[in-house]
């Protein structure tokens, strides 16, 4: 009898065998930078939706939650940058919003007015520009693991924030490598490639998040992530995991508990992510326009 050959190789072989063995069961993996509760909780997460059919959806907050906002947010210190470069573009507006919180509704929506007539192209760049020259650096790093693990699993990766759409659009699709058109924001009507000062509703603030992924996202999330009570129905509407980053002790106006109690009261996993200011953030919103300043997260 003439002995077997086989063109597979032992490697080929030990290969299939590892995958065969690790079949119907996700191998734990931990990231860095979360603690080892929360790294227990998404391990266990994974394994429970490993089987899951039809689409699986992961969404984020933007600034606070995969992006830091010390000492202000990209998209306040981008405006007021490029306000103090061409003081004769829209004043009577400048001056409207220094005046307003800008966590408000009215306020998000402006920012939106402040760039219409512009190219949304123009304006995706000018974003791109800003992180460029002041926040590629703010990326967290545990997010961005998180989301990287996400994708491995075949989750769609989107982002729901109430800074302005076509501002944040371009660089946090690169930076998070997820298509542009998953980044969901404040965002006008578009005609001829020119932003108009027509908002579209729902605009993706509070409440408004949650309605902004029933209406352009589709489909009830396994896994929503964010970091301030403006993100509270957002985080809701998954089925799955709610994780809060970085959440606030203090009360709010009008509210009763903290959102970190809220999160702790009802299971939300918490983490925890340092957010400190660096040289090359400018302070322009505050030294000139007395946009408040953002709290400062040190866990070290």
């Amino acid at each position: 009898m003439k002995p077997f050959k086989s063109s597979v190789s032992l490697f080929a072989i030990f290969a299939v065998c590892a995958s065969v063995c690790h079949a119907g069961q996700v191998v734990p993996q931990d990231i860095a930078g979360f603690s080892e509760e929360a790294n227990r909780r998404l391990n266990d997460f994974f394994a429970g939706v490993q089987d899951e059919k039809g689409r699986k959806v992961a969404v984020f907050d933007g600034d606070g939650t995969v992006l830091g906002q010390v000492p202000h947010y990209l998209a306040d210190e981008c405006l007021y940058a490029y306000a103090k470069k061409h003081p004769d573009r829209k004043p009577d507006l400048i001056e409207k919003m220094r005046k307003k919180s800008n966590v408000s509704l009215p306020y998000v929506q402006d920012r939106v007015h402040y760039f219409s007539g512009e190219s949304l192209q123009f304006i995706r760049e000018l974003g791109q520009q800003c992180f460029d020259e002041s926040y590629s650096g703010k990326i967290f790093q545990p997010m961005r693991l998180l989301i990287d693990r996400l994708k491995e699993n075949g989750f769609e990766i989107w982002v729901v924030s109430a800074s302005p759409e076509a501002l944040y659009q371009q660089f946090l699709s690169r930076a998070l490598q997820i298509p542009i058109t998953n980044i969901i924001g404040v965002k006008s009507i578009v005609s001829q490639g020119v932003t108009t000062d027509e908002i579209v509703v729902p605009v993706p603030q509070d409440k408004g998040k949650k309605e902004a992924i029933e209406t352009f996202i589709q489909e009830t999330p396994l896994l929503a992530a964010g970091n301030s009570r403006g993100d509270r129905e957002m985080i809701e509407t998954s089925r799955g995991l709610r994780i809060m980053v970085n959440p606030d002790e203090h009360l709010e106006t009008g509210e009763t508990e903290s959102v970190a109690e809220y999160a702790k009261k009802n299971n939300w996993l918490v983490v925890r992510i340092n957010d400190l200011p660096e040289q090359k953030n400018p302070a322009i919103s505050s030294g000139s326009y007395g946009v408040r300043a953002n709290k400062i997260r040190d866990y070290r």
